[in-house]
Order: C-alpha cells, then sequence, then structure tokens
C-alpha cells in the first residue's frame, strides 16, 4: 500500500544535500511571498549542515549549529518558512509555541518534551521509510495469509505436511498399511509389493495439490480484480482494551522514564479477538501486521536516534512571549525562568528519554516572535548569546499582497477556483479585482490591528460569501417539491428558514461565454466594481471592520 511520506516536497527535483542556498531559496519562493534576508539564513544553516557532514568527525563535532531568530510582526512569513522548510527537508523538525511551557516545578510541559517529541516524529519519519521498504513483501504476506483464510488447506494435506521422514506401504495380514519406515537401505529398496501402493497414493496427492493450487489462483485473481472485496473473512486483530491507570504525579505522562509494557508483560500480553470483517479491510489489516512484523525497531529507533542529533530541527515559535524582565516577585510562573530551562537545551544538553539518551548539541533551533511589547534584548544575555543570526521580516506592502494572491503554487486564488470548480462552477477575478482586494486588505492594516496577510483570508472570504451561497442554486436545475395541499412547486434557490423577511441578495457577476466547441458556459467574474460592493462599506466604518475583517 502507498504510504505517504510528509517529509519529502512532491517536486523536489534534487536532493536537499545536492541543493545550493540559492535553489532552496528558489523552492521556497514558490510558496513564501517576498522575506529574502529569512529565506537567506534559512538557506545557509541549511547548507551548513550538509557540509559539516562531509568533515571529519573531529572537526564535526567542534562546529555548532548557528542558530537563527526571526523577528517580524504576525502574519508575515515566519512560520510559513518554517513549515515550507519541514517539507522541503527530510529532517526531523518540529514547532512548538515557547509560551506553553513552564518553569520547572509548575504544572505544565517541561522544555525536555521538545527533545522527546522530536525523537518520536524521528522514529516515525525512519518508520515510515522503512515500511516503504517492506511495502512489496508485505502486500505478498499478506495475500497469502488472505487466500488461507478464504482457501483453507485440507485436513489430509495439513496432516502430511506436519509428518516428517519418508513413507512408506508394509504388507500385513489384513491388506496393505502405510507407514513411516524407520531405515531404508543405501540402495533404496522398500519392502515388496509398497512401490505400487506409494506411487498410487502419490498421485492421488499430487492431484489433489494441484487442484487446490488451482482454486488458490483463481481465488488470487478475483481478489486482485476486486471482486471478493465485500466477503466477509473472520480474523485475529489485537484486543486494544488494555487496562488504564492513573499517575498522581509532579510531572506528565510523557515524561516518566518507565515503560510498564516492559515490566508487567503479562499485563499487556498481546491478547488477540475474532473479529469479522470485509476482504479489503482485512487485507488492509493484515498488510499493517506483515509491515511492523518485517521491520526491525531497534534499527529504526537507533537511526531515528542518530538523525535527531545530527540534523534536527525546532522551530521555538512565540518566543517573545517569554521575553521580559520583571521587577516584582510573587507566586507567577517567571518568564525568566522558563528561559533558563530552555538555554541548556538550546546550548546543548543530553536529555534521557525513553529511547536513550539524546545529544542537542547540533539541534539547528530557528525562534520567532512579533516582540510588538517586548525586544529581543528583554531575553537573558545567554539565551541571546546562543542565536547569533537574527532576521528582520518586514511588513506586507500592496505589491506583496498582489503576489500573495497570485504567485504561490497553492495561492488564495487557486484555492477559491478549485474549491467551486467541484460543483461546476466557473470563477476568474480580474488583475484590477485583485489589486482592489490587496488595497482593501493594506488599508484595513493600516487603520486597525497589522495581521499581515491573514487579512486577505478575510477579505477573500467576504467578497466570496454570496458566490459561495447563491451560486450552486443557480447554476443547478430546479427541483420539484410538492407543498400541503398537493401543489408542486418550483424552487430555484433555497427559502429562507425562518418567517423573517430576507434582504435582497446582490446579483451575482455571471456572463456568458462562448467555448471552442460551441457551447455556452457560464462564468462568475470577479470584477473591482463587485469588490468594492462587498468590502467597501465595511472598511469605512472602523468599528465595524474591527468585528468583520
Amino acid at each position: 500500500m502507498a504510504i505517504f511520506l510528509p517529509g519529502t516536497a512532491d517536486d523536489q527535483a534534487l536532493a536537499l544535500d545536492e541543493m545550493t542556498p540559492r535553489e532552496i531559496v528558489a523552492e521556497l519562493d514558490k510558496y513564501v511571498v517576498g522575506q529574502h534576508a529569512a529565506k537567506r539564513a534559512v538557506a545557509i544553516a541549511l547548507r551548513n549542515r550538509m557540509r559539516r557532514q562531509k568533515l571529519s568527525p573531529d572537526l564535526a563535532d567542534e562546529i555548532m549549529p548557528k542558530n537563527i531568530i526571526m523577528i517580524g510582526p504576525t502574519g508575515v512569513g515566519k512560520t510559513e518558512i518554517a513549515r515550507r522548510l519541514a517539507k522541503l527537508t527530510n529532517s526531523p523538525f518540529l514547532k512548538v509555541e515557547a509560551s506553553k511551557f513552564t518553569e520547572v516545578g509548575y504544572v505544565g510541559r517541561d522544555v525536555e518534551s521538545i527533545v522527546r517529541d522530536l525523537v518520536e516524529i524521528a522514529i516515525d519519519m525512519v518508520r515510515e521509510e522503512k515500511m516503504e521498504d517492506v511495502e512489496d513483501k508485505a502486500e505478498v504476506n499478506a495475500e497469502d495469509r488472505l487466500l488461507d483464510l478464504l482457501l483453507p488447506p485440507p485436513p489430509q494435506a495439513a496432516a502430511a505436511a506436519k509428518a516428517a521422514g519418508p513413507a512408506a506401504v508394509v504388507m500385513t495380514p489384513t491388506g496393505l498399511r502405510a507407514m513411516q519406515v524407520v531405515q531404508v537401505t543405501p540402495a533404496g529398496q522398500t519392502i515388496e509389493g509398497s512401490v505400487e501402493a506409494t506411487e498410487e497414493a502419490k498421485a492421488e496427492a499430487t492431484a489433489a495439490q494441484s487442484s487446490q493450487e488451482r482454486t488458490r489462483e483463481k481465488l488470487r485473481q478475483q481478489f486482485r480484480e476486486g471482486k471478493l472485496d465485500e466477503r466477509m473473512v473472520e480474523i485475529d486483530v489485537r484486543d486494544r482494551n488494555q487496562p488504564s491507570f492513573e499517575f498522581m504525579s509532579a510531572q506528565g505522562p510523557e515524561d516518566m522514564d518507565m515503560n510498564l509494557k516492559d515490566m508487567l508483560p503479562g499485563l499487556f500480553g498481546q491478547r488477540t479477538k475474532k473479529r469479522k470483517m470485509k476482504v479489503a479491510e482485512a487485507f488492509e489489516y493484515l498488510v499493517q501486521e506483515e509491515e511492523n512484523r518485517l521491520i526491525d525497531m531497534d534499527q529504526v529507533t537507533r537511526l531515528a536516534v542518530e538523525r535527531v542529533e545530527d540534523s534536527g530541527i525546532v522551530f521555538l515559535d512565540e518566543i517573545d512571549k517569554i521575553a521580559g524582565r520583571e521587577g516584582a516577585h510573587g507566586p507567577d510562573v517567571s518568564r525568566e525562568g522558563v528561559q533558563r530551562d530552555i538555554l541548556p537545551i538550546v546550548e546543548g544538553t543530553t536529555v534521557n528519554t525513553k529511547y536513550g539518551m539524546v545529544s542537542t548539541d547540533h539541534i539547528l533551533f530557528i525562534a520567532a516572535g512579533a516582540f510588538h511589547v517586548s525586544k529581543p534584548s528583554d531575553l537573558i544575555p545567554e539565551l541571546q548569546g546562543r542565536f547569533p543570526i537574527r532576521v528582520e521580516l518586514h511588513s506586507l506592502t500592496v505589491e506583496d499582497f498582489i503576489r500573495i494572491l497570485t504567485e504561490p503554487k497553492s495561492s488564495l486564488v487557486k484555492q477559491s477556483t478549485a474549491l467551486l470548480e467541484t460543483e461546476g462552477l466557473k470563477l476568474e477575478f480580474t488583475p484590477e479585482a485583485l489589486a482592489e482586494m490587496a488595497q482593501f486588505a493594506f488599508r484595513v492594516n493600516e487603520t486597525t490591528e497589522n495581521i499581515g496577510a491573514r487579512r486577505l483570508h478575510t477579505i477573500m472570504e467576504r467578497v466570496l460569501d454570496e458566490i459561495s451561497f447563491q451560486a450552486p442554486d443557480l447554476f443547478k436545475s430546479p427541483r420539484a417539491e410538492a407543498s400541503q395541499e398537493g401543489v408542486i412547486a418550483e424552487i430555484g434557490a433555497s427559502a429562507p428558514l425562518t418567517s423573517e423577511p430576507r434582504k435582497a441578495s446582490p446579483p451575482l457577476p455571471v456572463i456568458e461565454r462562448k467555448k471552442d466547441d460551441g457551447t455556452v458556459e457560464k462564468v462568475i467574474v470577479v470584477d473591482p466594481e463587485y469588490v468594492r460592493q462587498q468590502v467597501a462599506s465595511i472598511v469605512k466604518d472602523q468599528d465595524l471592520s474591527r468585528y468583520i475583517l
């Protein structure tokens, strides 16, 4: 079965170790508009990791990663760069919010859980890679097991397969009787009269086996053609109703360094139960079972830990939320305390996980924050020194908004067009309409809170509100419904759900266009006038735009 590996890019032409910094930036340009300085810093950091792996071990251990801190307002691409970086690189990648961690001694997540989560991600990545390697063999094994369920071997053949040693026939007073020969002469002689009976028994067994094989191959062909998918079979599945325990501990369950399944093997034994399911479902279950059986988890664990230590990447978002120098002391959780706890992880330490000790010396940390209230200098000096590269991301302009609407591979325009195409609706935006939407987004960001490119989502949804609601009914053929009096009423659009008078909806910008084959198609064309009609009244009222846009 095909398994999608999220750590690889679909259209990645080169392996990451073959990509130059310029090619890495070009790959990020497909998804993130602008912010060239941040992309350069990330590309150089990734390339330096590849360079380090080609050095001698003694020198490679001395080279520490150059951690990066990205400074910029919200919605300018900090998180998107990190997200696309995760798909571009085949390294274990973890994005965490710095504000979710608390100082040691308080209820909350410990900073060491960052490394534990990173190891779990690496194990999932390596396991899926190994699953792809054994996929074909697992499917063959699962198919054979499924055919054994559909066509069990005959009892005589099973008994014969269990028996060991050559068989012969001996003469007794009551007639011929088959028995196992304990000794055979070097010349291969047997008791007189046994050869004919043995040959006859062998012929019968061969004929039965041949018939069994033909029937099995017919079933195999029918299964591959999907003709047996709805047939029910009974298989043994693992019983997932395991005993549950509740721990009273200051640490979370993920931080407990004990494995109860190893301590109490009898309590957590692999119990199975009979379950009936369709052939298609049973095949998927058996494939997963065979894949897990063929994979060496010790090797997976070892490779995952090595990958985390050599090429792990952690994205610390919202780091500005833990920045600040408190003058007063009280019972509240100290933000400086969280910084002091993060410091050894970033600096390089050894964390104890259930898979063994993991070193963080060469894990790359990328921090990001808006720093509206605080400044990077508000971080404790020790933590500032662990982020030598600082990159400032700039606010978006009108031109940036227009590029965001059109250039990325999964731009908002392409997403909206694809969604309506599922219902047979053709949607188009004129360049002037896109420029008008970009102007509105920039203006609202200037007059209210600046949320960056996320403002385009609210503008786009406001523009497409009536189109998404009315268009499916207008393009669909009218349906007939019977009223209570038995009169057939033709309904072209959805009726209001309440008795309140409904406001007249503005007409949709629908035009008819002749196609190449001579047929006429209806197209919804969004122009600047329609954009102003949907958005302008809300943008003018600043109090209203604060709530709606």
